[in-house]
């Protein structure tokens, strides 16, 4: 029998398709900024076509190098076909700049004081309000110094599942303090001839077998690795690759790295136009990266799990004026606002928050930020002024 569709079925049916076309075909960049720290800071971010709206993806956060871009990293150290296929979503910040230079402050580097772990954390959280993002797999990988800035977040938050470095280190501070809040598996990319960050380490920079091994023993690995020979299918770029992989850690982790000898300070199968740095073309980094990053969840991590217990009361929801805060029986010294454009319009810190006055704001969605001295906890409100 043949079915006959009324006119308001038949709109009814194409606009649900149509509603479900975009969601599945639709590839989306997204450029935003918020306050932070008092600084304008700016970000993109790019959402593969098989994005669903309520199934969470994990995150990839890209950190590029000294004087780069977010732009930049996205274009020579490129996820997004590798997230089309796999569904995550690569977020691309920018550092903040200091004598127009952008940079990423892994510990008062040059003396700065930007805070880009909050930020970086901060930038999580927004996003994360507006995407369903799976926030037991939040991965960072960063190049030369937004390599060093990635192992500074594994050494400083707790909002990673693991950590990539490519043509970067930890600094020698960094590597003598850190203490990360739970075993974390790292995958690092290097070259024997990088001149801008040496393989065998400074007297500011450690040594990238030494950071490798920091990692091995974070993640109880094995300290005896098997060794893989990388093809060497492209005998004309002057450099050939090993992989090490440490296994037999802590909750199934690894440790992972690629030594490229003979390549300088270049992300392998992504050569920058003009440079004369060897660059493998023997490996894609980025398809090893999430090959990598895929393996692993958060866990283990019992101060987590905690904060998830918190129940975090904000009335009254939707308001028009003064909001009043609880979370059982913590203190709560820190509440965020953010719009949906990720702009910040409310920053409190105080020594116990009970309530605010928002009659000042916009109707509309935001994003409640609030934590204490051990919390951290994430709402939707409504503003209807």
């Amino acid at each position: 029998m043949n079915k006959i569709f009324t006119t308001t079925q038949l709109y009814l049916l194409v606009g649900i398709l149509l509603l479900n076309f975009a969601f599945s075909q639709a590839q989306t960049t997204v450029n935003g900024s918020f306050e932070f720290g008092g600084i304008n800071r700016t970000y993109s971010f790019y959402v593969p076509a098989s994005y669903t709206p309520g199934n969470p993806v994990p995150m990839v956060i890209g950190l590029h190098g000294l004087s780069s871009s977010g732009s930049n990293f996205a274009q020579y150290r490129d996820f997004r076909s590798i997230a089309d296929t796999a569904n995550f979503i690569v977020v691309h910040p920018d550092g903040s700049t200091m004598v127009g230079v952008r940079f990423w402050n892994y510990g008062s580097i040059f003396g700065a004081t930007v805070d880009d772990v909050g930020f970086l954390e901060a930038l999580i959280d927004t996003i994360s309000a507006q995407y369903s993002i799976n926030q037991q797999r939040v991965y960072c990988v960063g190049m030369s110094n937004g390599s060093f800035m990635s192992y500074y977040m594994a050494c400083q938050s707790n909002r990673f599942a693991a950590i990539g470095g490519v043509t970067g280190s930890m600094s020698v501070d960094m590597y003598n303090s850190c203490n990360p809040a739970y075993p974390i598996p790292t995958i690092h990319i290097h070259g024997t001839d990088d001149s801008t960050n040496p393989y065998t380490g400074t007297s500011t920079m450690a040594a990238i077998e030494d950071v490798t091994m920091f990692w091995v023993n974070q993640n109880e690995c094995n300290t005896t690795p098997t060794v893989f020979q990388i093809p060497n299918i492209d005998p004309n770029d002057d450099a050939t690759a090993e992989r090490y992989l440490y296994s037999g850690g802590v909750n199934g982790h690894t440790v992972e790295l690629f030594k490229v000898i003979g390549g300088g300070h270049s992300w392998p199968n992504s050569p920058m136009p003009g440079s004369s740095e060897v660059t493998c073309m023997d490996f894609d980094g980025c398809v090893e990266i999430w090959r990598f990053f895929s393996q692993y969840e958060k866990s283990g991590v019992a101060a987590i799990e905690d904060l998830s217990k918190i129940e975090l009361k904000i009335w009254p929801n939707p308001t028009n004026g003064m909001v009043y805060i609880q979370a059982d029986n913590q203190i709560v010294t820190d509440v965020t606002l953010f719009d949906l454009q990720g702009r910040m319009v409310v920053s409190i810190t105080e020594e116990n928050i009970e309530s605010i006055d928002l009659s000042h704001l916009k109707s509309g969605n935001y994003v409640v930020n609030v934590s204490g001295g051990d919390f951290f906890v994430v709402k939707k409100l409504i503003v209807s002024n």
